[in-house]
């Protein structure tokens, strides 16, 4: 069956470009692995008419509503490659089958890498953040800790004294100048240049010299990717952005390959829930003009 767009991807970014185009009475595949970014986190915050969520009963809630459209199909599986050209594309999936499509859509979000600490990784979305506006304020004005990573961890720590009191980890990580630290020590953080041993308690920073450190929690800024590879293997072109690498898009949310389009985390800084779906929402959009007038 030849679709009119193929989304990869069924989060929130990819099922808000599903609905502008079920609406525009277009046929719509999704294609989604069931790994969404914000699934180690029990509370969306940030997001208007459903601040303090589930994440997952929001994506589940959403998806409910999308099934209500007839030009839907859903499959629950991974897309290991696509192909093709613009009106002609094809996506394989892992259990070998192939579907058509006019346009392709990649919302696949992104895969975080954190910093090798112990104890990090377990405690992502739990009690160590990226994204203050989406949890700083539920830590009630307590002790906040920031791993440093490279240089977007001085903008981190300039800007959550707004949510609490904090220290700033160097870990060997960054280097701030004079003018830098004056600015940091202006803002009342506290600068620890004693490199982090491992994470532990529910957000209690041990240092290399056994000082242990307790915090309401912890901020670092994870390097990120897109989760699969498939548009890059496509031809779409990535760029470089603080944060790691995304899908190079025009104002269109179309990629580098005719026809194929990217959005939400995946294709843009910085990442939110509120910003994937309004992402999704115009790439949807986008998508729709591009089948209406495909010489445009």
């Amino acid at each position: 069956m030849q679709h009119d767009v193929i989304v990869i991807g069924g989060s929130y970014a990819g099922m808000a470009a599903a609905l502008q185009l079920l609406r525009a009475r277009r046929s719509v595949l999704v294609i989604d692995a069931g790994e969404r970014r914000n699934r180690f986190a029990a509370h969306s915050h940030g997001f208007l008419g459903q601040d303090g969520a589930d994440p997952a009963a929001i994506a589940a809630s959403a998806r409910r509503q999308i099934e209500a459209y007839k030009t839907l199909r859903w499959i629950d599986g991974v897309a290991d490659a696509a192909s093709g050209t613009k009106d002609a594309f094809a996506v394989t999936t892992r259990d070998g089958a192939q579907h058509g499509g006019r346009r392709l859509l990649f919302a696949t979000g992104v895969s975080d890498r954190l910093p090798a600490i112990e104890g990090l990784q377990a405690r992502w979305g739990v009690s160590v953040f990226l994204c203050p506006y989406c949890h700083g304020y539920e830590l009630d004005q307590g002790r906040i800790a920031v791993i440093a990573t490279g240089p977007m961890s001085l903008h981190q720590a300039q800007l959550l004294p707004e949510w609490g009191e904090v220290t700033l980890f160097t870990n060997a990580a960054v280097a701030a100048d004079d003018a830098t630290r004056a600015d940091l020590i202006a803002r009342g953080v506290t600068i620890e240049d004693t490199p982090v041993a491992r994470v532990d308690g529910h957000a209690d920073i041990v240092l290399s010299d056994g000082r242990r450190l307790p915090f309401a929690g912890i901020f670092t800024t994870a390097r990120n990717a897109p989760a699969t590879p498939v548009a890059e293997l496509l031809g779409c072109a990535l760029g470089e952005t603080p944060f790691g690498t995304q899908i190079v898009t025009d104002e269109a949310k179309q990629t580098s390959v005719p026809g194929a389009f990217a959005c939400g985390d995946a294709a843009r800084v910085p990442h939110s829930l509120s910003l994937a779906v309004a992402d999704g929402a115009w790439a949807g959009a986008s998508l729709h003009r591009s089948l209406v007038w495909p010489d445009a």
